[in-house]
């Protein structure tokens, strides 16, 4: 047996409704049929489906474990009765989603569905933006990812059309993706390009930079800037000209700068007294310069989208604005 303690969240809401995100697998025919047999309650009594939760109720179910099986990522949105997903902008074709550190974008090696495309899934299937058994053939995907640690914008198509055009438009470099990282020390010189070639380790999970074309290394180019400094961090301002794993972390580290809190890149003991458990890089700007026709998406030419705040710009530099 099962118990759900109704909170203010999910209060007003009927109970058949509740149950379909709470337990997805159960259908609505199983439902009703437990509900006659008296394995759905509230609070210990028989209910209808149509009944009205309130603040403080119980819902009971005696149900098979089966039904509360893990999910799988194709499915997980079902499971998710309260989206996380803080949006930045979003229209009929697109919508770019502000990734909390910390979230994963897609199902990685360590399992879970508790991702990022999950949730934006569930707010668009929640919100009626989206109707699986309506759109069989296509379901909201993600046009770009960025690592767990970091924050920023993610792309997520909601049409195929604007998946393909997407895809095509990242690939001919013609979106402009601007982060923001806190370094340790002060770049020297203030601003710059950082270009060598950048070669990834799929067994050590890093990257390594060389100045000459080694096998397996593709061109990494960084343009940076520094914004403002305080103490013994700077606050740096870099655009990705190309975009490649880890590239502005091993980047700004190559030139003596590493990003606070990354201790795959920098020295841990530099992080220590700073308390951060990830790297403080955000991908806070994005901006469509389109060179080609973007058929459906052509209204988005010369638009430029930021994130509200940056968690670590408040806490290292109040002073400075986006």
């Amino acid at each position: 047996m099962k118990e759900y303690h109704i909170t203010s969240n999910d209060s007003g809401q009927r109970l058949n409704k509740f149950l379909g995100k709470t337990v997805p697998l159960l259908s609505g025919g199983q439902m009703h049929k437990y509900l006659r047999l008296k394995r759905i309650k509230i609070n210990g009594k028989r209910t209808e489906a149509g009944y009205k939760l309130t603040e403080g109720d119980v819902v009971q179910l005696y149900l098979n474990d089966s039904y509360f099986d893990a999910p799988q990522e194709e499915d997980a949105y079902r499971h998710i009765s309260h989206p996380r997903v803080r949006v930045v902008y979003e229209d009929g074709h697109i919508l770019l989603a502000d990734k909390a550190p910390g979230m994963v974008v897609h199902a990685d090696e360590r399992g879970g569905t508790d991702t990022l495309i999950a949730h934006i899934q569930a707010y668009l299937y929640q919100s009626g933006a989206w109707e699986p058994s309506a759109a069989a053939s296509f379901a909201p995907a993600l046009c770009n990812r960025i690592d767990r640690n970091t924050g920023g914008i993610v792309i997520a198509a909601k049409t195929a059309e604007a998946l393909r055009i997407l895809n095509d438009k990242i690939k001919s470099r013609e979106l402009e993706k601007r982060y923001l990282c806190v370094v340790h020390g002060r770049p020297q010189p203030s601003e710059g390009l950082i270009e060598n070639y950048l070669r990834r380790d799929e067994t050590r999970k890093q990257v390594t930079l060389h100045s000459t074309r080694v096998p397996g290394a593709k061109t990494a180019r960084t343009r940076y800037r520094t914004l403002a400094s305080s103490g013994r961090l700077s606050l740096v301002e870099c655009e990705l000209l190309t975009g490649r794993t880890h590239q502005i972390r091993a980047h700004m580290a190559s030139i003596g700068c590493p990003l606070l809190g990354d201790g795959k890149y920098g020295v841990n003991e530099r992080n220590r007294p700073y308390g951060e458990s990830g790297q403080a890089l955000y991908a806070y700007s994005l901006s469509f310069h389109f060179q080609t026709d973007a058929g459906a998406l052509s209204y988005l030419d010369g638009k430029t989208f930021t994130v509200q705040d940056v968690p670590f710009v408040q806490k290292y530099f109040p002073e400075y604005h986006l």
